[in-house]
């Protein structure tokens, strides 16, 4: 288990992207430009026309468990990390209600909105390590020391 001590004090953002515009990669740019050091999702609704995912039994040895997803879905549920090697997961419901969700590897081309609001930790950092164990880059929680900014370039 990682940890950064008892906790954090937050703030809260909440942006809506439109029609045409890719989720996966507006969340990243959102983040870059609010410079977000320790970014998660809150909660997101919206819905896509296009969605790429990794499945459940894929490994770091054998990453082609990959579905490529068109049509029209609603977002019942995205979640997870947006630091700069985001780990995100999403559930998506189709027409007739049925559902299925993986790890975001991008290509969620939004259909008519999606309203997200994103939770910053303010005193912690998120950074990802490889874990040999599992072979992936996994997250690895830091405490944002005193004084520094939210910028990372500098104090």
């Amino acid at each position: 288990m990682t940890s950064a001590g008892g906790g954090s004090s937050m703030q809260v953002h909440a942006v809506r992207f439109g029609p045409g515009q890719e989720l996966f990669g507006s969340l990243q740019a959102f983040v870059e430009e609010r410079q977000l050091r320790a970014p998660f999702i809150i909660t997101c609704v919206g819905s896509v026309t296009k969605a790429t995912l990794r499945l459940a039994n894929a490994t770091a040895s054998n990453t082609n468990e990959v579905i490529h997803l068109s049509g029209r879905y609603e977002i019942v549920s995205l979640v997870g990390t947006l630091n700069p090697e985001a780990h995100l997961h999403i559930c998506l419901a189709d027409a007739e209600g049925h559902t299925v969700g993986g790890h975001v590897l991008g290509d969620l081309e939004l259909f008519t909105t999606a309203e997200v609001v994103v939770g910053e930790a303010d005193d912690l950092l998120f950074a990802r390590e490889m874990d040999d164990r599992t072979g992936f880059p996994e997250l690895v929680v830091k405490p944002r020391s005193q004084g520094e900014s939210k910028d990372p370039t500098g104090p």
